[in-house]
Order: structure tokens, then C-alpha cells, then sequence
């Protein structure tokens, strides 16, 4: 994903949330302030024969199958809290994706044992990077934004951080994505949660069209996903 082809999608998510870009560059140039060096994530086991499992933090997560699936894959990028559930059920995320919203003891302990973690700047997490971010081992540190891309901070594509994991794999040339623990109709979450949801799924319905793929997660939802907004030919 190159910052050309994702800055329209980009410009839609803020103007539907109602975000400022300023704002995500402002997180953007803190995370690369406070960091002394950074992972490289082509580092990371993923390339053309390689299945990923992208775990999400939904109830369906601790289902059987979720995670017989997700100990079948050959790497696991775990979306926030998802490392968590994983590693109680015995599973080892091979990356954490997060913006810092929830566990950052987790963040902290799985880069000083040497775990890459994704993390996020952006608008509204700043205080969190500058409490987190020094506590962290940086040489584990992914430093990702979803504005342009400056110096070590990457842009892959991607809003929630379930996405921006499965972005993540692709980028890295992964053979097979699968999914495990999404729950998009999970009535737990709040309006703007569930909005955020929307989005994660349209993105993974251009994802996919990229691609050339289709993801079990999204069979049955294809017809009622809004994507006007979305760069991609009828299909």
C-alpha cells in the first residue's frame, strides 16, 4: 500500500469521524520523537508461503474454532487485547497491533521479551504514547500512522487496529489471511466502536479486491458493505 493509493480512503474516514489530520501527525511526530531505534517489520516471519491468522479481541475469539485456526497459522498479528486471550489459551501472537487504547502493561512486557508491537499514533492517543512509548524496548517498536508516512513511521493502510493488521500481513506479502475473533455485530460495543467496525469492513472488502481474495469473515455481509467511498471497480 503506497500513501497515494490510501490517502483518498484516508480523507474519507476523517471527514466521516469528523478527525483532523493535524492531529494524526501531531501523534505521528511524538511516536517517532520518542523513539531511539525501531523494528524492521520485513523482519517479521511473513512472506509468500506463509498463512496469518489476524486475530481480533470479539467474544468469538475463545470459540474452538478461532482458536484452532489461529494455532494452525503460521504467524499470528494480534489486534489489542486479542494477545491477551490468545496467550491465556496458550497461543503466542507474533505481533501486537495497537493504538494504546487498553493493556499498556502488555505493550511494555512483550517488547522487552523481544515481541514486535505495531503502535499507532494518531489524533487522540498522544498522552498514552508519551506514558508507554519511553517503557517500551524500541528495537520491537513498528511505529505506524494512518497520515503520510515520515522517517521510521509506516503507513500500511488501515483505520482499527484489526485492520491495520491485516494490512500489515499483505504488505508483507503473506500467502493467506485468515480471521479469527471478529465480531462485527458484537452488541457489546458502542456507537462509535460500531462505526469503526463499518469502516474495518469496508476496508477489508477493498483489501480483499486487492488481493484477489476472499475472506471467510466477510461472506454474507458483501451486498450491505457501503463502498462509494472506497477506490474499487464493481465486482
Amino acid at each position: 500500500m503506497e500513501f497515494d493509493e490510501w490517502e483518498p480512503v484516508y480523507e474519507a474516514i476523517l471527514e466521516d469521524f469528523g478527525y483532523g489530520r493535524a492531529g494524526d501527525e501531531r501523534g505521528r511526530d511524538l511516536l517517532e520523537s520518542l523513539l531511539e531505534t525501531s523494528f524492521e517489520p520485513t523482519a517479521l516471519p511473513i512472506g509468500p508461503d506463509a498463512t496469518v491468522a489476524i486475530a481480533g479481541a470479539g467474544p468469538s475469539l475463545t470459540d474452538d474454532r478461532s482458536l484452532e485456526r489461529a494455532r494452525e497459522a503460521d504467524v499470528v498479528l494480534a489486534a489489542s487485547t486479542a494477545v491477551d486471550t490468545l496467550a491465556s489459551c496458550g497461543i503466542d501472537a507474533d505481533c501486537m497491533v495497537t493504538d494504546l487504547d487498553k493493556n499498556p502493561e502488555t505493550v511494555e512486557r512483550l517488547t522487552h521479551q523481544g515481541v514486535p508491537v505495531a503502535v499507532h499514533g494518531h489524533g487522540d492517543n498522544r498522552e498514552a504514547i508519551r506514558e508507554v512509548v519511553p517503557n517500551c524496548d524500541h528495537a520491537s517498536i513498528v511505529p505506524t500512522t494512518q497520515a503520510a508516512p515520515t522517517g521510521p513511521v509506516r503507513n500500511f493502510g488501515g483505520f482499527t487496529d484489526g485492520d491495520r493488521a491485516a494490512f500489515l500481513a499483505d504488505h508483507l506479502g503473506a500467502a493467506d489471511l485468515v480471521f479469527v475473533g471478529w465480531d462485527f455485530d458484537d452488541p457489546a460495543v458502542d456507537d462509535v466502536k460500531s462505526h469503526k467496525l463499518e469502516w474495518a469492513e469496508r476496508l477489508l472488502y477493498w483489501l480483499e479486491g486487492r488481493r484477489g481474495d476472499r475472506f471467510g469473515v466477510l461472506d454474507g455481509r458483501r451486498d450491505d458493505i457501503e463502498t462509494a467511498s472506497l477506490p474499487i471497480d464493481s465486482r
